[in-house]
């Protein structure tokens, strides 16, 4: 009876793998350029070629793409499917807002609770470094850096989830409601005490996932979303409003 051999395993398979796991963890993120050629060899501890060899399969799975002259990027392969048909159906469909909030509040608050249970010093340290960013520019009035501190945290709560499929999500949603929370921030920035509001429950969560408390981080979440749609609602409300009075204003003079 002729026995088969076993499979060959190639290291250029075995690098390819490593570099789709830092991309799946997220320790490689959409749009990071990869170091030097030779730099990376040196730190995966290949040849050239091999590095070459991996990076090519990652590119033909569209998980990686070469810019001439410019080096190798991680793409955005695993937010776009997601992202793009929601941004067009959001944009024509208003009812979905409601929805993504909901959708947002869940997933965000299961974050929260796995994060308590499963961070890691090295992700606590993470976190009080981005908190204490966001705690920062909150007293201040560059809208642009609060919404990218804000998004910088609650993406780096879902990625102390250590769940994969809960970091990917994150980031697709967040990209998908940006817009959403520029207005949402605005609003509240104009109303000091509701933004204090939004601070205190941004210490909360944090709290609560250094402290280990899964139960409290994930009411804390839970609570903090309920409170950025009711702030949309008004934002929303006092939008109509003021196209209301402006429309009668014109009836008016005209």
């Amino acid at each position: 009876m002729i026995q088969s051999r076993p499979a060959v395993v190639r290291i250029s398979d075995t690098v390819a793998g490593e570099l789709e796991k830092r991309i799946l963890e997220g320790s490689l993120k959409a749009g990071d350029r990869l170091p030097s050629e030779r730099d990376f060899a040196v730190e995966l501890g290949v040849s050239r070629p091999t590095l070459r060899e991996a990076i090519q399969k990652l590119t033909s799975k569209g998980l990686l793409a070469s810019r001439h002259g410019g080096g190798t990027f991680v793409t955005n392969r695993l937010e776009a499917h997601f992202v793009d048909p929601w941004q067009e159906m959001l944009s024509g469909h208003p009812m979905l807002h409601s929805d993504l909030l909901e959708f947002r509040q869940m997933l965000e608050s299961q974050a929260a609770y796995l994060a308590a249970e499963r961070a890691t010093n090295v992700d606590i340290e993470r976190l009080d470094a981005l908190y204490a960013t966001l705690d920062s520019v909150y007293g201040s009035k560059d809208m642009n850096a609060c919404i990218d501190a804000d998004v910088a945290f609650h993406q780096a709560i879902a990625e102390a989830a250590h769940n994969v499929l809960i970091g990917h999500m994150t980031a697709s949603l967040m990209r998908l409601i940006h817009g959403h929370v520029s207005n949402s921030l605005e609003h509240l920035h104009a109303r000091p005490q509701r933004w204090d509001q939004l601070r205190s429950q941004h210490y909360t969560i944090w709290q609560a996932i250094r402290e280990h408390q899964p139960d409290v981080a994930a009411r804390a979440s839970r609570d903090h979303i309920e409170f950025v749609r009711q702030s949309m609602m008004n934002a929303n409300k006092e939008a109509e409003n003021r196209l209301s009075a402006l429309r009668r204003q014109g009836e008016t003079t005209v």
